[in-house]
């Protein structure tokens, strides 16, 4: 694969063969994001999960204390006096059944994030196979299926991620942009850890955490040193 001149002196000033403390690394990235554009700043954790084994999945989330610096387009799926609810809270979309059709025939898919309460998942679940492969179908562990829609919105607005093991074994996640300090990309990146740590399944025998890299959107990857975790 070729890259770009922008990218290869960018990777100068990496050493590959370096596992570096976190801030250190968090540095390093924000060096070598050099896009015309706020590049998005990535953690990509390699784990020895096997997540075949539904005792050894990975899936959670978690409250950003400095957000994502992404606007997050929250879709609440109730009815009854929930629908007020969700608007109140800030909802960008609120429905009911009657987003079934518009999903499934229309295609409309622009949201981010669908919130729903229990007693719609009838529902939701007929919207499957559109939402599964995206990743948008709302979850119990994550925080998406909820009674309490307030603090599912506000949370989501605030800077709520989901992490989950993709088919590789390993989490991608956004920990912030590259026009965030260094101090608030650090508090990130330590609230996603720790985390990620307390979700080691129980299940797991041997190393957990195998890799930890840092990347920006058009950046080289950064190894960060496992050993604190």
């Amino acid at each position: 694969m070729k890259h770009g001149k922008k990218y290869t002196e960018a990777a100068k000033l990496v050493d590959r063969s370096v596992a570096y403390e976190p801030a250190d690394a968090i540095a390093l990235v924000k060096k070598t994001a050099t896009a015309k554009f706020d590049e998005t700043i990535e953690v990509h954790i390699r784990t020895g999960c096997d997540g075949r084994h539904a005792d050894q999945q990975i899936r959670g989330a978690v409250v950003l204390p400095n957000g994502t610096g992404k606007t997050v387009r929250v879709l609440v799926i109730a009815k009854g006096d929930k629908l007020a609810e969700a608007q109140a809270a800030g909802a960008d979309f609120v429905g009911g059944e009657e987003l079934v059709p518009k999903i499934q025939n229309d295609g409309w898919l622009d949201f981010d994030v669908v919130v729903a309460t229990p007693d719609m998942m009838g529902v939701v679940g007929r919207l499957g196979k559109v939402l599964g492969p995206k990743g948008l179908m709302p979850n119990p562990k994550a925080g998406t299926v909820t009674m309490d829609v307030t603090k599912a919105v506000n949370d989501i607005k605030a800077g709520k991620i989901e992490y989950r093991l993709d088919k590789s074994n390993i989490v991608h996640v956004p920990v912030g942009k590259a026009s965030f300090s260094e101090e608030q990309l650090t508090q990130n990146f330590d609230a996603l850890m720790e985390a990620i740590s307390k979700a080691k399944p129980s299940a797991l025998k041997g190393q957990y955490l195998r890799s930890i890299t840092l990347t920006s959107t058009m950046g080289p990857g950064v190894k960060v040193s496992t050993a604190k975790y």
